[in-house]
Parts: C-alpha cells; structure tokens; sequence
C-alpha cells in the first residue's frame, strides 16, 4: 500500500471493502486504468467475478463519494452515491463491470446536480435517452466480457466528454487534498486553500460530487481506519484516533461504529479471526 502525506492512497487498497480478508475468499477484484483521454473523469475500471458453487455471500461496501456505472446480472444502472453501508449479495457464479468515477467527475456527463442520483439505481435510458437504449442493449451483450464492456462504455463516455471546467476543477483538487492532506483538515481550511468559501465548497459539492465536503472528509477518514485495523496496523485505537485527526477516542468509536455498524474493537476482531482463516 503506497502511502503519501496523510491517508493512504486506496487506489490498489481494499479502502470500502469491509472485512476484506473474508471478501478475498468469496470474490476476486481487479481493476484497470482507464483511456488516458479520460482520466480528469474516471477513476478506474473494476471487474468483479465469483464461483461459489451453491452458496451464498453478502459484502457489506462503505461507499467512496463516487459514482459507478455497472452492468451486473439482470441490471444495467448508473449507481449513484449509497449514503450508508451498501449490502451487495452474490451467489452461484458470476462477473460485474464496472466504470468507477472520480467524485464529481460523472457530473459533466449530465443534466441536473450529481445529488439527485444518491441512494439510487438509475437505468441508462433514464439518463441518456435513445443513447441510453443502445449503450444497454450493446452492454447486455457482453456477458461478462471485461474487454468489450470497457470497450464500450469508454467509447460512449469520449463521445461526450465535458469541456474543461474550472469548477469542476476546484471539485478535483478539494478532493486530492482531502484524500492526501494532513489528518485532522477542516472544511473551513480546505476552502481557503482553494481561495473559495466555505458555502461555495457546500454548493460545487452538491452539484458535482452529490454529497456535501464534511461528508467526503469523515468517509476518506473512516475508510482509512477500517483499513488499517482490517489490516492488523492498528491494534492500538486510541493512537490510531489521534493519528486520523480526531480529538478524542469516544469520537473515534462513535464514528466508526456509525459508519461501519460495529466498533473498532468488534471489527478488529471479526478481521483477526479472517486473517487466521477463521470466520467469525
């Protein structure tokens, strides 16, 4: 894990899977970096494929302030912002394709804030029209071939790619800092930072990530701490807190078991026994 000034960079991490040690026993992710043409929008490509037989699995994702356009079996959607745990089940076999992008970075593709996407599952058509029927019915034939969906859904997004954006280029460069700056960033610092008020940053945010800053920085804060106790890194949560910026433990715990369902000490636990080959 490649690590920068603050937080870790979740680029190659498992920063949202929760309980990743039981995860990489029920599925396989991989991700691909996209055409550079579109790499100011798009974070990455991702495919995820499973064999599990006859049985049954539910991995519990703490989102990233992203959206995801996916084609699993029997939906095709754009996926707005899920603002709590998402539960995703699987079962049998099968392969999702996804096209993860940057937080804002869907915004420019179309008409109305990112915000109106949250907690949602949107068809293509919905949102693209007649170009919405055929981009589905050309991803409904892919079945599962990686190379052909990312074929196609990158050939969809460049025939519609946003002029530059100077907002959307302060959205960009908030984010960087937030993923990347010292724990313990403000809202109010980040804002002067990038010489615009903080009302300013509520509203680019809105309209182009779908979810507000403070909301942003508690998620890249919180997926960093699922990360590091998942990993074993942080037996000690108290120094872990202080690390991330938090003022005291009892805020910590708070936020963690908000945010992950569980406390730090439950889910380090639950993450102990997988690393051991025991699932709780």
């Amino acid at each position: 894990m490649e690590e920068c000034d603050g937080m870790a960079d979740p680029a190659e991490g498992t920063h949202g899977i929760l309980e990743p040690g039981v995860a990489r026993a029920h599925f396989e992710l991989t991700r691909r970096a996209p055409d550079p043409a579109l790499r100011d929008h798009v974070d990455r490509h991702w495919i995820v494929s499973w064999d599990l037989g006859e049985r049954s699995f539910t991995q519990v994702i703490l989102p990233h302030p992203c959206v995801n356009l996916a084609s699993e079996p029997g939906l095709i959607a754009v996926y707005g912002i899920p603002t709590s745990r998402a539960p995703h089940e699987i079962s049998g076999s099968g392969v999702v394709v996804g096209t993860k992008f940057h937080p804002g970075g869907f915004a420019g593709f179309i008409d109305g804030p990112a915000s109106a996407l949250n907690d949602r599952k949107v068809p293509l058509p919905e949102l693209f029209g007649d170009a919405g029927i055929s981009l589905e019915l050309e991803l409904a034939s892919c079945a599962g071939d990686a190379d052909r969906h990312i074929a196609a859904v990158e050939s969809f997004l460049a025939e519609r790619l946003p002029p530059p954006d100077p907002r959307y280029e302060i959205v960009r460069a908030v984010t960087r800092d937030m993923l990347h700056g010292a724990p313990g960033t403000t809202v109010a610092a980040l804002a002067e930072r990038h010489a615009v008020s903080a009302r300013t940053l509520q509203r680019l945010f809105r309209e182009y990530v779908g979810v507000g800053p403070k909301w942003v920085l508690k998620r890249y804060r919180m997926h960093e701490a699922a990360e590091r106790i998942a990993s074993g890194e942080a037996a000690d949560h108290a120094a872990l807190a202080a690390d991330l910026g938090y003022f005291d433990q009892s805020h910590f715990i708070r936020d963690f078991s908000d945010q992950i369902g569980v406390s730090p000490g439950e889910y380090a636990r639950a993450c102990a026994a997988a690393r051991e080959g025991v699932v709780a």
